[in-house]
């Protein structure tokens, strides 16, 4: 009973950050439209106006769409965290249920640490957006800063929800639940390979969860020998894990984006698909980094005496 109250706390706690970071974007994108400073690299796009809105200049973009694209995928998770505590809370097939326990024993760490780190982030770069202004109170968004950095700290800091992933969660039921997780992705994409609109979604999909598959392998073989490497890899894979689960619910956005409910709203279908988009192409490619970091394994990290650090 614990650890089920705690793993619903820990999704609210993440929740929090969510919530964060979608007020960080509204306050950002509402004042990066209307701020003017400086004049488009491609030509002036308001020559009426002594300058451009900051919107036109690709750095500030880079940071709102960063915002938007995390954002709107750690809703998703949030959603989708909270329809596998509903299957367990109601469901009869025991398999069925018994598959959700699973996946929300091992998202539940990665929720809370990663929907928390992107609140603190997003406000950090909705600050940055507003430049100097972002630094006083009259704006409101250095308060943000200040309020979303709790979230990464209570209910378990988020580096102890990454050694809960790997140290507890992974190896549980002889690594059922990762698994399951792994095997679930493996069928999401054969099932939509072949679909020709689903190509650019599916392929970095693809990609990350090979990349998540050898870096699990890779604790799993090395972690025995020296328990240093999982303790050492626990914050970059439990970051990976985020990003690939991210990956395919932007994957299953793109998809119901593609659908017949265009007709409903077609505007905002179609910027839900260019969000997919940057996700896939500019956020999705730190999988790599991640993978690389883990299976450098703590060797760097442990080789300084105590006196040298």
């Amino acid at each position: 009973p614990m650890f089920k109250m705690m793993n619903t706390e820990r999704v609210a706690v993440g929740i929090q950050g969510l919530g964060i970071s979608e007020g960080a974007y509204q306050r950002a994108v509402a004042y990066a439209k209307d701020r003017i400073q400086g004049r488009s690299l491609t030509g002036a796009k308001r020559p009426e106006k002594a300058a451009d809105p900051i919107t036109v200049h690709p750095d500030v973009r880079r940071m709102l769409l960063s915002i938007r694209a995390k954002t709107e995928g750690c809703r998703a998770l949030a959603v989708w965290m909270g329809l596998h505590l509903d299957i367990v809370a109601h469901e009869t097939d025991e398999q069925k249920r018994q598959d959700a326990e699973d996946l929300i024993a091992l998202l539940t760490p990665v929720t809370k640490a990663y929907l928390t780190d992107v609140g603190f982030d997003s406000a950090v770069w909705a600050q940055q957006v507003f430049g100097g202004h972002g630094y006083i109170y009259d704006y409101g968004i250095e308060q943000l800063v200040r309020d979303a950095r709790i979230g990464q700290i209570y209910e378990g800091t988020n580096g102890v929800q990454a050694m809960d992933l790997v140290g507890r969660k992974l190896p549980a039921d002889d690594g059922r639940a990762v698994k399951g997780f792994l095997t679930m992705l493996g069928a999401y994409i054969a099932d939509n390979r072949q679909v020709a609109d689903m190509q650019e979604f599916i392929e970095p999909l693809a990609a990350s969860v090979e990349r998540l598959q050898k870096a699990t392998a890779w604790m799993a073989e090395h972690g025995p020998k020296n328990p240093d490497h999982i303790g050492a890899a626990a914050y970059p894979y439990m970051n990976l894990m985020a990003l690939v689960t991210l990956a395919l619910l932007w994957s299953k956005m793109a998809a119901a984006a593609m659908s017949s409910q265009r007709d409903v709203d077609p505007a905002f279908y179609q910027t839900k698909l260019k969000t997919a988009r940057f996700f896939m192409q500019q956020i999705l490619p730190q999988s790599e980094s991640l993978m690389m970091t883990v299976m450098a394994g703590a060797d760097s990290l442990m080789d300084f005496a105590e006196e040298e650090l």
